[in-house]
């Protein structure tokens, strides 16, 4: 088997893995304590590896207004999209918070639109339609009823989280700049901001061991090593069928929920998340250009 299939197969392994396994650290950390320690392990795997790399060279090569829009956006991608997703899989089934949050793809349609001209398309409108009727089906549950009984907040986070990464995804790709630059940039950004907030929770920095090695596994496989292993993918591989592999994540993350937290997986869930997939291969096959657009993936 080709080398680049292993990689984006393991990065696939460890973007279904994501879901369920961050929701079992956050029954015993809080979302800020997690986040933060988590994106400062992320970010010294980074700076690390490009230093080991001989790649400090490529960082000279921006200005600091630059690093200015580049923290900026970690600020939206990485930061605020994690809180608003931990947020989420707090109340959710891990399984169900991964289905809505896969809303990613769709909503970096509708910003394409909206910031770099494409034209909204009746294919694009289907996708859209398609996809929120797959999450309305998740969260309800197949009535009113059980919208309303539902965890609104959880719900409302996750659609906020992808409207969020489908923002940051379209800004990312109108910037192109050098993604291990600003990859290492964004999750100093994230554990920035999240340190800042934890530090106004006034919360100890004290793990147990098991936290600690959870933590670890979180911010160097999960968060840095997966794209690590992704962007080797796409520069050894073809580009536009290795993108697909990322579609696959959330059926893994449902598979894994279900192994690793006993979630039960109901035919709402599994109804909605084929709504919402088919709306996303929908709009692949009207635009060359909108499907560029999910290269690159974030994160689960």
């Amino acid at each position: 088997m080709k080398k680049e299939y292993i990689l984006a197969g393991g990065t696939i392994m460890l973007w279904g893995m994501m879901p369920p396994f961050t929701k079992l650290l956050l029954s015993g950390l809080s979302n800020a304590k997690t986040l933060f320690i988590s994106s400062m392990i992320a970010f010294i795997f980074m700076a690390v590896l490009n230093l080991a790399c001989g790649n400090l060279k490529r960082f000279l090569q921006y200005r600091p207004k630059d690093y200015v829009k580049m923290i900026a956006l970690g600020f939206m991608g990485k930061f605020l999209y994690s809180v608003l997703y931990f947020y989420g899989l707090s109340g959710l089934a891990a399984g169900d918070a991964c289905i809505i949050n896969y809303l990613w793809p769709v909503m970096t349609v509708v910003f394409s639109c909206l910031w770099l001209g494409e034209r909204f398309t009746w294919r694009k409108s289907m996708a859209i339609f398609a996809s929120f009727s797959g999450v309305v089906l998740v969260a309800s549950k197949g009535s009113m009823e059980g919208l309303l009984s539902g965890n609104l907040r959880g719900i409302v986070s996750c659609v906020a989280a992808a409207v969020c990464y489908g923002a940051f995804n379209v800004l990312n790709k109108k910037e192109n700049r050098d993604q291990f630059v600003s990859m290492t940039v964004y999750f100093f950004s994230a554990a920035l901001f999240s340190g800042i907030w934890f530090l106004a929770e006034g919360e100890s920095i004290a793990l147990t061991g098991a936290q600690t090695a959870g933590i670890i596994w979180l911010g160097v496989f999960m968060d840095a090593a997966a794209f690590l292993m992704w962007a080797l993918a796409l520069q050894n591989g073809d580009t536009a069928k290795l993108s697909n592999f990322a579609y696959i994540t959330p059926f893994m993350a449902v598979l894994y929920s279900a192994l690793l937290l006993n979630e039960p997986v109901d035919r709402y869930s599994v109804i909605g998340l084929l709504l919402i997939m088919g709306g996303i291969f929908v709009q692949m096959g009207g635009s060359e250009r909108g499907a560029s657009l999910f290269k690159r993936k974030r994160i689960a």
